[in-house]
């Protein structure tokens, strides 16, 4: 088993006792972990680029940023790229045996447009970013990046340990010493004193899903929960086989945070009791302690998905 007590009665008493200790906790262990990590990137010499993948609800882009402030220094900039700005249009994304547009694949992106800005940043030094609207289904005009020598720049997608992104590098001037690989997912389940699982890897990174689709793409717990197969299919095909390329792995669980969930998510579960995964999630909800949201740091890794 982990070191960490990653069952129930732990956390429940750990949330009764004193919340805002068991908040602080999880959040410095999260926090020392990325420190550790930034340490052994910056001591690389000549360093310049960081690929961090991981699955839905994993926390890639707070995780991206909290990494790229720890490289930042005052002679050198770190700079984020997000995959998510390369997807294609609605209208021009891959579609499945179901008619359903399929937003998991590799060829989701703009590929074309992905190698040109990949390769211009690592040969010339700049690149042209473009937006990507997740409430319209549009892609807009980004920021324009321009390296110095010692800068860093840290690309975060599900793709982003995907052959088609590490070819791509491969044929640009970087080595591949001055790359970094990461891996980011909840690394861990919860379970109860009969060793039963409460909440497992998967159901953990859908309640996170559920809270950020709702909050920031206008999409209700519902169709959530419809499209969750679909994502984890996708997650098998596309990302699980790029996990082993990884040189460094993040848990980014944080034991408390089923405590906070509680209050928000259970009821989006409880208007739909007539769905078999939304009734599975209230009912394990229901059995942890609830922490007020106000105790969830502004920084934390788990703002990614109940917003400030």
């Amino acid at each position: 088993m982990s070191s960490l007590n990653n069952t129930l009665r732990h956390i429940n008493q750990s949330a009764h006792d004193n919340p805002a200790d068991f908040v602080r906790q999880c959040e410095d262990r999260f926090a020392r972990n990325l420190d550790r990590i930034a340490t052994r990137i910056a001591a690389t010499h000549g360093h310049k680029l960081v690929l961090l993948a991981g699955p839905s609800g994993s926390g890639k882009t707070t995780c991206a940023g909290m990494l790229a402030n720890r490289l930042q220094t005052a002679t050198r900039q770190t700079h984020l790229v997000s995959l998510d700005d390369f997807y294609l249009p609605l209208e021009r994304l891959p579609v499945l045996d179901d008619g359903t547009r399929d937003i998991e694949s590799i060829h989701a992106l703009d590929l074309p447009l992905l190698e040109s800005v990949l390769r211009g940043l690592m040969e010339t030094g700049r690149g042209d970013l473009p937006s990507f609207d997740f409430k319209t289904g549009k892609r807009g005009v980004g920021q324009n990046i321009t390296l110095d020598d010692d800068d860093l720049v840290v690309v975060e997608g599900l793709h982003a340990l995907h052959p088609l992104v590490a070819g791509t590098l491969a044929q640009s001037k970087v080595h591949v010493e001055q790359i970094t690989k990461m891996y980011i997912s909840v690394s861990l389940r919860i379970y109860d004193d009969r060793w039963n699982i409460v909440l497992n890897k998967r159901n953990l990174r859908l309640c996170r899903r559920i809270l950020r689709d709702a909050q920031f793409r206008n999409t209700p717990a519902l169709e959530t929960l419809q499209m969750w197969s679909s994502v984890t299919r996708g997650e098998e095909q596309n990302l699980a086989p790029c996990k082993p390329l990884a040189d460094i792995c993040v848990n980014s669980i944080h034991l408390y945070e089923p405590c906070v969930f509680r209050q928000r998510l259970l009821p989006m579960l409880e208007q739909l009791p007539e769905h078999k995964e939304a009734a599975r999630l209230a009912h394990a909800l229901r059995r942890f302690e609830v922490i007020p949201e106000d105790h969830t740091p502004p920084q934390s890794l788990l703002r990614e998905f109940l917003g400030a």
